[in-house]
């Protein structure tokens, strides 16, 4: 069973679904599904489309080299069925696929590490600007130093007893 990628969305075509387009040179084109197909004749670039494989690898939205991807290329050259062979080939593509997705995972934190304190900056710049729409007027003009509160900082405070003390309160 041959497996395709289709050539807008780069997603897996399996066998008797999708269509195909050969074009006068011969060259053919296999889609996934109507859309990738109607957005092919209608000549958009898949690098440009946001839902693609393509936008996303050139947006640096996922890993565009890894050694795991080597493994996915497509060879022709046909092999001597051999029993042990075949188990050894079912094991690696399940460390394989482990492999992989740890490493997804990791360009994904990588990714995602200053998106949180980025989000809170922004979230107080536009409260900053609208606190108008949060408190009363009247509470404004009333107090005209009413802005948004302060953040609080965490402080360790030593506290210290005499062991007497510990002792008892144990105890107790």
């Amino acid at each position: 069973m041959r497996l395709e990628k289709c050539w807008f969305c780069s997603s897996t075509v399996y066998p008797g679904h999708g269509i195909q387009f050969v074009r006068n040179d011969a060259k053919v084109f296999r889609f996934c599904r109507s859309k990738c197909h109607k957005n092919f004749k209608m000549k958009r670039n898949p690098r440009k489309v946001k839902w693609t494989k393509a936008y996303r690898k050139l947006h640096g939205k996922e890993l565009t080299q890894d050694t795991t991807f080597e493994f996915e290329r497509r060879r022709n050259r046909p092999e001597r069925y051999n029993r042990d062979l075949v188990d050894q080939t079912l094991n690696a593509i399940k460390k394989i696929e482990e492999v992989r997705e740890k490493r997804e995972s990791k360009f994904w934190e990588s990714r995602m590490k200053g998106k949180k304190s980025q989000e809170r900056k922004e979230a107080a710049v536009e409260l900053e600007q609208n606190i108008h729409l949060v408190k009363a007027p009247g509470a404004m003009v009333a107090e005209p130093g009413l802005t948004l509160p302060k953040q609080q900082v965490k402080m360790k405070v030593k506290v210290s007893m005499p062991k007497q003390q510990q002792i008892q309160a144990v105890q107790e």
